[in-house]
């Protein structure tokens, strides 16, 4: 599995959102100039934020946009599968019909890449924002 560009970006803006504050609102060429992203890239990514409940969005000269959740009730798997979709180790393990060896289900490589996927997932369920922003991750 391989995160993306469009994740790397958004877990970013997500981080700086968190660090801002719940509910304080931040316009996009703000998020754009301090995260070093193009503006038109993060108005995309924040569409995809927006829709899955993770950002919300205000109009008007007071507009803007803030985290629609708490930092530490959004993890790294929230954000990743919001831009990306559903996080694959390998296409087999989302749909048996794209097993090249015809032996999904009994494939000892499926299922260690199935034991493989599980524990990823977990492990980024386990990776909050609070902890991000306040650096409770170790290396």
């Amino acid at each position: 599995m391989r995160i993306t560009q469009e994740a790397d970006y958004s877990l970013r803006v997500v981080l700086h959102l968190s660090r801002i504050g719940v509910n304080e609102r931040v316009d996009a060429a703000t998020i754009a100039e301090h995260e070093h992203l193009p503006l038109r890239f993060l108005l995309k990514l924040l569409r995809k934020l927006i829709k899955s409940g993770i950002v919300k969005s205000y109009r008007g000269v007071k507009g803007g946009y803030s985290l629609n959740k708490l930092p530490k009730d959004i993890t790294l798997k929230d954000v990743i599968e919001a831009i990306d979709g559903p996080i694959l180790v390998n296409r087999c393990l989302a749909d048996p019909l794209y097993c090249s060896a015809k032996r999904a289900g009994k494939c000892e490589i499926h299922n260690a890449l199935s034991s493989i996927q599980i524990s990823l997932i977990e492990n980024l369920k386990k990776v909050n924002f609070e902890d991000l922003k306040s650096g409770k991750i170790a290396h």
